[in-house]
Order: C-alpha cells, then structure tokens, then sequence
C-alpha cells in the first residue's frame, strides 16, 4: 500500500509550529510496511486542502489527513474532503450527543458551532474520540483506496491512532508488522557501541540494528519484521545478544526511559538519598532529578555553588583548596560531593566543575573541561574528569549525564564511571 499524509493548520506553515503529527503517523505507516510516498502541509483554505487530497488520491492508495475538524470558521477539511470527492455532509445525531455528553461532564453547553464537528461526510465511518469533541472519519473509497480524518491536538491523534487506524492497518497487513526494540547506553562514544555490536551485526544483519546517538546517550534500535510471535521472538534473540555485547553500558531497555528516571527507580528501591553540589551546571542535574515523580523520597535538595564564595559558605570546601587547585579541579570536585552529603545527610552526594564556555578556558583548563566526583556511604569519594564537546548547553547536559551515570553504576555495581566495562 502507498500513502500520503496531510497535515491541514496554517500555523504549520510558520515558522513558530512543527508538525509532529504527520511523523506519528509515518511511524504507524512505517510499522504496518506502508510505503509513505508523500507529506505536505496545507492552510485553512478550503479550496487549497481539496486540491492537496485531491492530488494525494490520485497518487496513494491510503491518505490521512490531520486537522482542522475543529468548531471554529478555519476548521475546513470535513468541508475540503466533500468537496473533493462530491459528497455532502450530513449531521450524525449519535455524534452530537455525544457531544453534549462530553460538555455536560464538565458543567458545560456546546455553543452552536461545536455542531459542525457532528457533520460527517456521506458514507464515512465515524472513528470516535473519547478525548475530545471532534470525532475521526474513514472513507472506503473506489479501487481499494481509503481516506482517514483524525483531529489534530496530538492526544486525541494519538489516541485515535492506536485505537481505530492501528487495528485497521494489522487487519490489512494479515498480522505482520515492523517491530523495534530499543537498548540506551549513557557517555559512551556511538563509534564505540557500533564496534562491539559487529558480532550483532554479522549475526542478525546490519540493517536490523541501527545505532542512533544523541548528546550523552546512543540508542541501538532493533527491528524484526512478520507474523507476531516470529518477530517477537527475533526481537528477544537481537536484545539479548546486544545485551551481552554491551553489558553493563546498557541503562534502559525501554525507548521512552530516561538515565535520571532509571536512577530515581534504583534510590527508592534500595532506600538511599542522594544530594547534588553543582557549579558549571547550575542546578541542571536537580532539575533532571526532580522531572522523576516521587523524587522527593530520596532526593532532599542541592546547592548551586557557583561563585567560590558559595563553595566555602554553603558547601564547606576549603578555601586553601581552591587556591591551590582552582575551582575547576578533581579535589574540589570531590570537596563539593562530600559537602552535599554532609549538609543533608544523604547517602551520596554528587559534586560538579567545570568549564561550559564559551569563555574562561586555558591552555591547562580548556573550555569543556568537567570534573564529576560521588561521594558514597562507605566514606569512599570517586572521581572522574572529562573534556566535553559542544557549546555551553551540550557541555553543561554532557556533565549532568555524567553524573547520573556515575550514579547508576555506583547503585549497581558498586564501581565508579571510571570502570567502563
């Protein structure tokens, strides 16, 4: 099957609006072995959303449109697809009172042009929306074709994807679909991973796994194609072959999990706290503590030290250490992580220097330069330097990653960041 997708707003078309909606459908597409040959975006005009079906029709056997199913006067594509295809609208009583429902359980009355969203083109399937007031449509057309209306706030895209077009898809795919598994490693180099996946590779094919980096993180993404219990199967194989490849590197074996949630998960399991000292990172590292829900459980608080005032008042670094050393130093790193465990009684504490730039580098210093060090309940203090990459926001998340890195593998296996394997 050959498909397009059409994404209807006129603030897609500025420059302060990404359409994201069309990659969540590409991504479906994707799974169900739909080729997608085309994606566009058109503005609330009624004539140019009918032109753009139109010639997407005449070339896909499959188009999905999102947005524009709205209440209000720019809310054109039910109006746009009757057009293209000569059919009228035609009000579904179901749908609008299901409509009433829906603002009668928010104390609410639908206004009189909430009605437009009970019009459904002739012979459209209505795909309902539980999550909103503008139900989906689907139109079987001539020659095997099919066109699908879904709204346009993401959530209710979403839902709709999973719930209505999904199954309809699996049913036209006669039960096989693409599948990915997803592995995440943390402050390892995407050459490297790639290297000691080469048994994977030769193993399962190189076009199975795909290594994806982002800053402080690489993903290798598995895929298996066919009926559910193959490609589940060859999925399962690939992991946990990938899985012993990269041992302890491996944070996550879930797409959406974060290197600061697998932390979070890992504190309150085994009852201990952490605090955080932080200087380059300004409270970058808290802040990623705190996105955990239940954080307050094993996260009591941290101290931006920016200023070497702050370092000796708050923290209780030594003030002859710092002019010995610099701010910017391994001893002053673990001084800041001792002094976060100490000021709240944690069980770790996290110290963080550096240089994020762009200025206030040296030849000795270079911006870039990060010290991490973890102090921990046994008294014992580790540390670890790095010269990051980037501008001053990559260098200030690569030294927060590198925290929450050291942490896992202190919670873990007992070891500092220091031991890579």
């Amino acid at each position: 099957m050959r498909a397009a997708v059409i994404a209807v707003g006129s603030e897609l078309l500025s420059t302060d609006r990404l359409d994201t909606n069309s990659l969540r459908v590409a991504a479906l597409l994707e799974r169900y072995g739909v080729e997608l040959v085309g994606k566009s975006v058109a503005g609330d005009d009624e004539r140019a959303v009918a032109t753009e079906i139109g010639r997407r029709l005449a070339d896909a056997e499959l188009v999905v449109v999102s947005g524009g199913l709205g209440p209000t006067a720019d809310d054109v594509t039910r109006e746009a697809v009757a057009a293209a295809l000569g059919r009228p609208l035609v009000e579904d009583p179901e749908v609008w009172r299901a409509i009433e429902r829906r603002f009668a359980s928010f104390g609410r009355v639908p206004t009189a042009n909430n009605r437009r969203q009970a019009e459904i083109i002739a012979g459209a399937r209505v795909l309902p929306n539980p999550r909103g007031t503008a139900p989906g449509q689907r139109l079987e057309l001539d020659g095997g074709r099919a066109l699908i209306l879904l709204p346009g706030v993401p959530v209710e895209l979403e839902g709709l994807l999973a719930e209505q077009v999904e199954p309809w898809l699996a049913a036209r795919a006669g039960g096989a679909a693409l599948e990915y598994a997803v592995l995440k490693t943390a402050m390892r180099p995407e050459s490297e991973v790639d290297r000691e996946l080469e048994p994977a590779y030769a193993e399962f094919g190189r076009e199975a796994i795909t290594v994806l980096a982002a800053p402080g993180e690489v993903r290798v993404r598995l895929s298996a194609r066919g009926p559910e219990p193959e490609r589940r199967a060859r999925l399962e194989a690939m992991r946990a072959r990938v899985r012993a490849l990269l041992g302890r590197a491996v944070f996550a074996e879930q797409g959406e999990a974060t290197l600061e949630g697998v932390v979070g998960a890992l504190l309150a399991g085994r009852g201990l706290t952490v605090a955080t000292a932080e200087s380059c990172t300004g409270g970058l590292l808290a802040e990623r503590l705190t996105r955990v829900p239940g954080s307050s459980g094993w996260f009591p608080g941290g101290v931006v030290a920016y200023a070497n005032e702050s370092k000796v008042r708050d923290l209780g670094v030594p003030e002859a250490l710092l002019a010995a050393h610099g701010a910017v130093s391994e001893p002053v790193a673990r001084a800041l992580a001792q002094g976060a465990r100490q000021r709240f009684a944690t069980s770790l504490g996290v110290g963080i220097t550096g240089i994020a730039g762009p200025d206030g580098g040296s030849p000795e210093k270079p911006v870039g330069t990060v010290h991490v060090a973890l102090a921990g309940p046994d008294e014992r203090t580790i540390h670890r330097p790095y010269r990051l990459p980037g501008d001053r926001e990559r260098v200030r998340w690569f030294a927060a990653q590198a925290a929450l890195e050291m942490i896992r593998r202190r919670l873990l296996f007992r070891t500092g960041a220091e031991e890579e394997a």
